[in-house]
């Protein structure tokens, strides 16, 4: 005997209600995050770095609670990419405005030879005071790009020498999770927008 109309209806709206919220989490799923830059949601290297700051002080990403942290390993006397990712980040900043606020850029030398505590907080700061610099010895060093899968190496220059290295950004978002990694040739208004789809997505 069929269902009298009402009692259909009624059965009806109940599987609705219990399939749409399934359904939307479904969409939500499916419905990927664009960045300009490399998405790195599903990584699971770089889950953490301990270094110290110019005062000693020993530095974790629980040190920046509900921060977007963007880490740049680099060294001060770079005469190209550091400066130029350091000095994207400052025009970022200024793009973002209040939310700015919301982010860290951290700074970890990997030429900890000749970038004392004093040379990188000096070289830091000269971009932006809020700019933390990040040192280890050189087992340290090495180990934390190991963990970030950073490419480093010295290459002689006469009687003194520079550096090759990776020159991606990494990016956590503020639980502390690596998210993304900006590019090099990314424009600081490509950067802010992924730093602000980041915010909203984490």
């Amino acid at each position: 005997m069929p269902l009298p109309v009402t009692r259909r209806r009624v059965l009806r709206t109940a599987l609705a209600a219990t399939l749409l919220p399934s359904l939307a989490a479904l969409a939500a799923c499916a419905k990927k995050v664009e960045y300009h830059g490399i998405d790195l949601s599903q990584a699971t290297f770089a889950t953490d770095f301990k270094l110290k700051d110019p005062a000693g002080k020993e530095r974790t990403l629980a040190d920046f609670p509900n921060k977007v942290v963007m880490v740049f390993f680099g060294f001060t006397q770079c005469p190209d990419v550091c400066p130029t990712a350091l000095a994207r980040a400052v025009e970022m900043r200024g793009i973002m405005g209040a939310d700015a606020d919301k982010v860290q850029v951290v700074f970890i030398t990997i030429d900890p030879e000749r970038d004392t505590p004093e040379i990188l907080k000096a070289y830091t700061e000269a971009f932006d005071p809020t700019f933390l610099g990040l040192r280890g010895d050189l087992a340290e060093t090495k180990a934390t790009a190991d963990a970030f899968k950073v490419f480093y190496q010295k290459v002689p220059t006469g009687s003194s020498y520079t550096m090759d290295h990776t020159s991606l950004t990494y990016v956590f978002d503020q639980k502390g999770k690596l998210r993304l990694a900006l590019r090099h040739d990314q424009s600081a208004q490509e950067c802010a927008s992924d730093i602000k789809t980041l915010m909203e997505t984490a």
